[in-house]
């Protein structure tokens, strides 16, 4: 993806927009998720629908631009589409049983296991801040799994486990940057991901009811959609500067939570979401800080 014209306070409403459709796309999935609807659907069939309803979205876009398809790397776009598959089905499984503002908290973990992952597979060293900067983010999660007995959220380890999927995702997703067009990405993307989630809700489809249908098509397009702002966001401004405005997700979660499911924020949820975040927060700025080192050294 080539970096436009800089626009920083366009790409900021383009961030804060796309952070308002994917708490959007988690209400949806929790109300699928749940009985609010009818029958809860299986978490498989949940994913489903998310791609299906946003490769129509994307498809529909590319029909009307008809972009060239320029030399995929299948092979990165199919590791790239499996963990962003298997994430997004673990989340949408924990959202089912722990509050949203919870589950996209320990979400913000990507980046996190991004980092962790990058040590061994992509041979990057890591210095003390970000681990630092790692260990309080883990402290976080640690405090809203709520280790004990009587209070520990179980759930809280599917969506663990989709930060970690998601964050072997962003593997992938550094190996594609800048090689290919950003919808041409998001049309294989969303395309691959449509076939893997085909085949794995097959065992496990139910008929959903008429409000299923809608959440689902609200489910796929709020995503299309989100995708669409965030391309655009970071097509306008530096990931650096940029992707901390993605945390503005936490507060429509929880905020579609009170308002939605009536779901008010505990002092623990509270104080692991702030700690999450101060961790995240500092691994970003020292990724903001780094850059212009390695430029330096690269022109040295």
């Amino acid at each position: 993806m080539t970096l436009r014209a800089a626009n920083p306070p366009l790409a900021v409403a383009f961030m804060l927009t796309a952070t308002a459709f994917i708490a959007g796309t988690m209400v949806a999935a929790k109300s699928l998720g749940t009985d609010t609807l009818g029958p809860p659907l299986h978490p498989l069939q949940i994913s489903h629908g998310r791609f299906l309803f946003a490769f129509m979205v994307i498809a529909s876009v590319a029909v009307v631009l008809r972009p060239k398809i320029a030399q995929p790397n299948l092979g990165l776009h199919i590791g790239r589409t499996l963990f962003g598959w298997g994430g997004v089905t673990l989340m949408f499984a924990a959202v089912a049983f722990i509050p949203l503002s919870d589950a996209t908290a320990i979400s913000f973990l990507n980046p996190i296991f991004g980092m962790l992952l990058a040590i061994p597979l992509l041979g990057e060293r890591v210095g003390p801040w970000r681990w630092f900067a790692a260990f309080m983010a883990l402290l976080g999660a640690l405090i809203l799994l709520r280790p004990g007995p009587e209070s520990f959220q179980l759930a809280g380890l599917l969506a663990l486990g989709a930060a970690v999927t998601m964050g072997m995702e962003l593997i992938f997703i550094k190996k594609l940057a800048n090689r290919e067009p950003a919808l041409q990405i998001l049309l294989i993307n969303n395309a691959i991901g449509l076939c893997i989630a085909t085949l794995a809700v097959l065992p496990v489809w139910t008929m959903p009811t008429p409000a299923q249908w809608g959440a689902l098509a609200a489910l796929g397009i709020l995503m299309a959609s989100a995708q669409t702002c965030f391309v655009n966001a970071m097509a306008r401004a530096d990931a650096s500067f940029i992707t901390p405005f993605s945390y503005v997700t936490l507060i429509f979660a929880t905020f579609y939570d009170l308002l939605i499911f009536d779901v008010w924020p505990d002092w623990v949820s509270i104080l692991g979401a702030v700690t999450i975040l101060s961790g995240a927060s500092l691994l970003a700025w020292r990724e903001r800080r780094a850059r212009p080192q390695i430029k330096r050294e690269a022109l040295d």
